[in-house]
């Protein structure tokens, strides 16, 4: 093998000469080549050199100014000493001030899921940090001299449209967390269609919802979930479909595509999610007198502080204590209208005889207090004084688009229309 070798290289060598031979006459250049004797490549060895080299001291001292960022999100729990630790600073100054000065108390107010970068030298010393407090607003603290000063950027908010379809497997926060729907959404989606659908009782599998809504950006980052632009929920085969449509400055609510209000005038459930204990009846046995009497309200059942809402715009006409309601609220509506709430925990703060109060107000919180052998709300929905089904009884509606904001109302909100059109015929996001 090692004949072959060198034959085959001499054969190159010789290749390389005629080559270059035969290229004077044509180039009018003269080149000179070195040929290494058959002899000498036949006895040549290869030797392996190690040499130190230096690096020159420029190198050197530009790496020691190297800044380092990192980004990091704070975490349930954080302390300044663990969130600094988690961004490789390594700096008993900056833990001072952000710890203990009244200009850093953003950084410690900041909400979990944040995110914040850090600019760090190669050991570890602080020298900025950045992040966007809970105001919106973006916040740079920086070291300068030698000592951290902070200074708040306004907030460059924008706003982003996000589309989101659903179908309900089990419950309504489990198909649109599956959507990724926000929950803020999610709660608007239920208000929005609470006149129409009682997603206590009339949630049924298979339902589908489709959602265009706003979220509001600061510096890239999402800081709060805007407002529904457009909905429709298909429950049990049947389609409810709202827009969003704001009348002047001072006036906006949801529409159907001819222009009636979504809104009644009555929600059909004073709780955002619970489920109903006892139902409105005229013999049930009492859990608690273990008699047999009506019970002319509806009772959901729900843990002790659950948020409980007016039904309706109206004025407070009892705040206190009625016998087997234990801690009631009473509201009157529109004059031939009544609602009571019972077996409230406690009352909403500065609710008083005489207050107006709008529809989906707190007024108080679930509770077990009178005649009640667990945690519910009862409810009572009445007319002329008369008790009547809530789940059951026709709502008012409330006033639609008027003639004058018709052509205004169809001009803003074609394109939401088509939007949700053009969603229904998407592929679902399905709990599974």
């Amino acid at each position: 093998m090692l004949t072959q070798n060198t034959l085959t290289q001499e054969r190159k060598l010789k290749l390389r000469w005629f080559v270059a031979m035969s290229s004077l006459p044509l180039l009018g250049i003269v080149t000179a080549f070195g040929i290494v004797p058959q002899s000498e490549i036949n006895t040549a060895s290869l030797k392996t050199v190690v040499e130190e080299i230096t690096l020159p001291h420029v190198a050197q001292a530009a790496g020691s100014t190297a800044t380092f960022w990192r980004n990091e999100l704070v975490q349930r729990g954080d302390t300044v000493a663990e969130l600094l630790h988690r961004m490789n600073v390594d700096d008993a100054a900056a833990s001072d001030y952000l710890r203990s000065d009244p200009a850093a108390e953003s950084f410690r107010q900041l909400a979990v899921g944040r995110a914040v970068q850090a600019e760090t030298s190669a050991d570890g010393n602080l020298l900025a940090l950045r992040y966007l407090g809970n105001s919106g607003s973006q916040v740079i603290i920086e070291k300068n001299a030698g000592s951290f000063k902070t200074r708040a950027l306004p907030a460059q908010l924008e706003q982003r449209v996000f589309m989101r379809t659903g179908e309900i497997k089990s419950t309504l926060f489990a198909a649109t967390d599956a959507a990724g729907l926000p929950e803020p959404a999610a709660n608007q989606l239920a208000d929005i269609f609470s006149g129409d659908i009682d997603f206590h009782r009339d949630l049924r599998k298979g339902d589908k919802f489709t959602v265009v809504y706003e979220m509001t950006y600061s510096n890239g980052e999402p800081v709060r979930t805007g407002r529904i632009q457009a909905a429709e929920f298909i429950n049990q085969g049947k389609s409810y479909r709202a827009m969003y449509f704001q009348a002047d400055s001072d006036h906006g609510g949801y529409y159907t595509p001819d222009g009636k209000s979504v809104r009644k005038a009555f929600l059909r459930s004073p709780l955002e999610f619970s489920r109903i204990s006892s139902g409105f009846s005229m013999s049930r046995l009492h859990p608690v007198l273990n008699t047999w009497r009506a019970h002319r309200g509806v009772d959901y059942a729900a843990p002790i502080g659950t948020k409980v809402k007016s039904t309706a715009d109206g004025m407070v006409s009892f705040v206190g204590k009625q016998g087997g309601y234990g801690n009631v609220v009473m509201v009157d509506h529109q004059g031939r209208y009544n609602t009571v709430y019972g077996h409230l925990s406690r009352f909403a703060s500065g609710i008083h005889r005489g207050q107006h109060v709008g529809q989906g107000d707190i007024i108080g919180y679930v509770g077990m207090t009178g005649l009640a052998s667990g945690p519910h709300l009862h409810y009572e929905f009445k007319i002329n004084g008369q008790q009547r089904d809530p789940l059951r009884v026709a709502l008012p509606d409330a006033a639609p688009i008027s003639a004058l904001q018709k052509a205004a109302f169809q001009e803003t909100t074609r394109s939401l229309t088509e939007q949700l059109a053009l969603l229904r015929n998407t592929s679902l996001a399905k709990l599974d």
